[in-house]
């Protein structure tokens, strides 16, 4: 079991491991990425001219309704678009800069829940070795705390793996531990494990946390990226951030089902467009992934983890938290974590349906200031009422009113429509090419682009209905459930 890190001296000795000071790694580890901005402007084009030449000024309740409804995501597609503009120029800057150096001045402290179930420890032992094979090189100063229950399920086979790599210790939450505010789930672990590092110092400024998940794994281009945000930091002065993210990707081969993996391409798009936007330009209203969150030691001391028994989506109760408190002193990076798509269709809803359910308490929460909570309220709204905005649940409606004419009021309303749309191709056409591209081989397969494409309704379809069974268990007042879905090795 490593120890707790020793205040700096100059030069820092590493944490349980050489003294010897690092190599700068290879620059070819390190490519930043470029999102395309022609998958939007085409479908954009195409949607625009569709528009002009079909429609017809409507002035039924359904044209009233759809003109609404529709319009509301426009707020999110322009942000969205507006990341990927911003992370082009970022991609752009990172390539003229030289090849990221180790962060020889800072620690690195892992913290990785697990509910320790014997379906989720093989996805936990490929993310422990990539993060003891990848991260030392930038990192000199680095431990991983795998942070489980007491008495867990597969507590001999992690214990285990802990003695057979080095950097690792295993955290174990006590059965009786009770936060003061009663906090449960993974939050509860991540507060025990906050506490122990205050108690042990190590929640200072020059340690850096990284959280994350029991099934994400990291690689060359993560940690070349996280060492030279820190190291830009250091040099930032009064002007550091305090808190940034990157891109989580999901690789071909950590997928059991290719549906679901082609469904989860609207994930890392949405890191590449609204993330970076929202948490690139200082404050991250819009939430926070669970991995491959990093933030100053002492930082997340002063806010903790402690947030109640209703918290969970804790990762995005302490990005509101964050907000609140540090505004403007958030940042984003352009490294990549490597996690699993749910294995089943099943489990992809009730994934969705539990971030859906936190992320409704979340915008209700009032001791959290209302302007933070506004842009994540429109987003969850959006969300939730997805299945009663699907295109066909609308022309059923139709149908059954006798409506012909389904245009907006206006024709202002339908260039919003053909926004919105288009975003929505966007996302799914750059989704599915980062995930491709962090998976064997770089490349999308022939027949993926077409295939993603035309099952987007239904795509949508699946993830409305998780976030509408989230807000019906909300507004029911059922209790919180933490529900944690199995993890593909």
């Amino acid at each position: 079991m490593t120890t707790a890190i020793p205040p700096r001296p100059e030069p820092p000795p590493g944490v349980g491991a050489t003294t010897a000071p690092a190599r700068r790694p290879q620059a070819e580890s390190y490519v930043p990425w470029k999102p395309g901005l022609l998958p939007f402007l085409l479908p954009l084009a195409v949607i625009l001219v569709f528009c002009f030449w079909s429609y017809q000024p409507g002035g039924g309740a359904l044209n009233w309704v759809l003109s609404v409804v529709w319009s509301l995501p426009v707020i999110g597609s322009v942000v969205g678009m507006q990341g990927a503009v911003l992370m082009r120029r970022r991609a752009r800057q990172l390539r003229r800069l030289p090849p990221p150096s180790p962060a020889v001045h800072d620690a690195l402290l892992v913290v990785v829940p697990t509910v320790g179930r014997r379906d989720t420890y093989p996805a936990l032992r490929r993310s422990v070795e990539s993060y003891v094979r990848h991260l030392p090189a930038y990192f000199p100063s680095l431990r991983v705390d795998i942070v489980t229950e007491e008495g867990c399920e597969a507590a001999d086979a992690i214990a285990a793996l802990a003695r057979s790599l080095p950097r690792v210790r295993v955290v174990e939450v006590p059965a009786a531990y009770r936060t003061r505010n009663g906090t449960r789930f993974k939050a509860r672990a991540n507060q025990y494990s906050h506490e122990l590092r205050i108690a042990e110092g190590e929640a200072r400024d020059d340690v850096w946390v990284l959280h994350m998940d029991d099934d994400t794994a990291v690689g060359p281009d993560t940690a070349a990226a996280m060492a030279q945000f820190v190291n830009r930091q250091r040099r930032a002065g009064a002007k550091a951030k305090h808190l940034a993210q990157g891109i989580l990707t999901y690789p071909r081969e950590n997928a059991v089902s290719r549906f679901t993996w082609l469904a989860d391409a609207v994930r890392p798009a949405d890191d590449i467009a609204r993330f970076r936007a929202i948490t690139g330009s200082g404050t991250p209203i819009a939430g926070l992934h669970g991995e491959l969150l990093l933030i100053r030691a002492s930082i997340e001391a002063r806010i903790g983890w402690d947030f109640g028994p209703k918290a969970i989506v804790e990762d995005a109760q302490l990005a509101l938290n964050f907000s609140q408190r540090y505004p403007g002193r958030s940042d984003w990076f352009a490294g990549r974590c490597y996690g699993a798509s749910p294995a089943s269709v099943r489990d992809f809803v009730k994934q969705r349906e539990r971030w859906a359910w936190g992320l409704v308490g979340l915008v209700f929460n009032r001791t959290i200031k209302l302007r933070y909570r506004a842009f994540l309220g429109m987003c969850v709204a959006t969300w939730a009422l997805g299945p009663l905005q699907h295109v066909g649940f609308v022309l059923l409606v139709a149908w059954a009113t006798g409506t012909v004419n389904t245009s907006p009021v206006s024709m202002v309303i339908a260039v919003l429509w053909a926004i919105n749309f288009a975003y929505v191709v966007w996302c799914y056409w750059e989704g599915l090419r980062l995930n491709a591209h962090a998976s064997a081989g770089g490349r999308r397969r022939w027949w993926e682009p077409p295939v993603v494409l035309l099952l987007i309704p239904l795509f949508s379809l699946i993830e409305g209905w998780g976030g509408l069974r989230g807000f019906i268990r909300f507004v029911r007042r059922e209790e919180n459930k933490f529900v944690v879905i199995a993890k593909p090795a």
